[in-house]
């Protein structure tokens, strides 16, 4: 942290030592203003050591029964630390004196664009009632904000250069512009058009780098990944799909296995002789392979009866060892492909999805899914799940998304 030592805070500590009254506080400010100064050229020393010095100060004065000076000295304190604003600071200052001095430079400034904004709408309503004589005091405080709103996508004159323009409805285009993309916009990459058409120069003055511009950003986005779950979803559904079918479905969409993931990674070849699925990258920069087996076209069961109880197939088991034996190869090879990719598989995990539940009709999703669970527990490394629950988590997530107030874009 930067302690800040300069002429205003010197000025305040002179009105401080001028109500101090017990000699040792006097002292304490003494030794405060000898460190201060004692700078190289024109500066002024601070650090920690201005801080205890300070506080040293206000220990001395609440011994003397000085609160006045306390309370200045915590100001100080404050200042010096960065919890009050210089212009604050500044202005509180002036506070102890009576003067007659002109306002300070903030204040002015305040107090100018303070005047000028009140003029500034006193003059659109007398426009206003000189066009529409009959207007009640309603109807020129709401034409008023319509214009207050307008503002925000003021636009430089392209006729007359030093002048400005604020156009009518620019606010509501914008809220148009919100409303085509959640609701009418059907492109292949609603995110990229959306990028496009916000950073164009036509568009740039009314979405600006504004709150309401990034909504549209977010809301494509969502329409996107919607779009991307309803492709997925037809791959997994179709018998007649093969695992590059589903991977072709998968590829790029890595927020789909949860936001604990950053990145896809681009070589799959990490071990001579296996290539992963889809290698993820966790937040920690840790590895996570995707095993992609068959969906609807999977030859065989998930689940089969043993002993009354629903247990995963061999076809089941035989992914879960490849998957293993991936993991195995990571953990031999880790040292190198750390070195030569900058991938960590030291904590490398794996998912096996597999299967959908269409394939047995006579067993319930419950039943299947809390199969695949019960085995997930015995896993340290490796988690099994059908295409239909990933695909149903992730919409999910997309409704609570959705639902979330906005906190600006990621």
């Amino acid at each position: 942290m930067t302690v800040r030592s300069d002429f205003a805070l010197e000025l305040q500590l002179g009105q401080v030592a001028a109500r101090a009254g017990d000699s040792r506080v006097k002292d304490a400010l003494t030794a405060v203003s000898r460190h201060m100064n004692a700078g190289t050229g024109r500066n002024r020393k601070g650090g920690r050591a201005l801080v205890g010095l300070l506080e040293e100060v206000r220990s001395a004065a609440a011994v003397a029964n000085e609160w006045q000076v306390v309370r200045l000295v915590q100001d100080s304190l404050d200042y010096a630390e960065g919890r009050i604003l210089r212009p604050d600071f500044e202005e509180r200052y002036e506070l102890f004196e009576r003067s007659t001095k002109p306002l300070s430079s903030h204040q002015d400034f305040a107090a100018r664009t303070l005047s000028s904004a009140l003029s500034f709408f006193s003059q659109l309503g007398d426009n206003y009632l000189v066009e529409h004589p009959g207007a009640t005091a309603d109807e020129v405080l709401a034409h008023v904000a319509a214009i207050s709103r307008d503002a925000r996508y003021m636009q430089q004159s392209q006729e007359r250069r030093g002048r400005y323009q604020i156009l009518r409805g620019s606010a509501e285009v914008a809220a148009w512009f919100e409303q085509v993309f959640t609701e009418r916009l059907d492109v292949e990459d609603p995110e990229r058009a959306a990028r496009r058409i916000v950073m164009s120069p036509e568009s740039l003055e009314i979405l600006a780098a504004d709150r309401e511009g990034q909504l549209l950003l977010q809301a494509a986005e969502l329409q996107r990944r919607r779009r991307g779950l309803r492709t997925l979803r037809a791959v997994v559904e179709d018998s007649g799909a093969s695992e590059s079918d589903v991977q072709r479905g998968l590829d790029g969409q890595h927020w789909i296995f949860g936001g604990q993931f950053v990145g896809q990674a681009v070589q799959r070849r990490l071990v001579p002789g296996d290539e992963i699925d889809i290698p993820l990258i966790r937040g920690d920069g840790a590895l996570h392979i995707v095993e992609l087996k068959r969906s609807m076209s999977l030859h065989g069961s998930l689940v089969k009866k043993h002993r009354g109880c629903w247990v995963p197939t061999a076809e089941v088991h035989d992914a879960v060892s490849q998957a293993v034996n991936y993991l195995v190869g990571l953990d031999e090879h880790r040292l190198r492909i750390r070195r030569e990719l900058g991938i960590e598989t030291r904590r490398a995990s794996a998912v096996v999805l597999i299967g959908h539940p269409a394939l047995q009709p006579d067993v319930a999703e419950e039943q299947i899914n809390e199969a695949l669970r019960t085995l997930n527990t015995h896993m340290s490394r490796v988690e099994v799940m059908t295409y239909k629950e990933l695909i149903d988590n992730a919409e999910r997530a997309l409704g609570a998304d959705a639902s979330a107030p906005s906190t600006g874009w990621p």
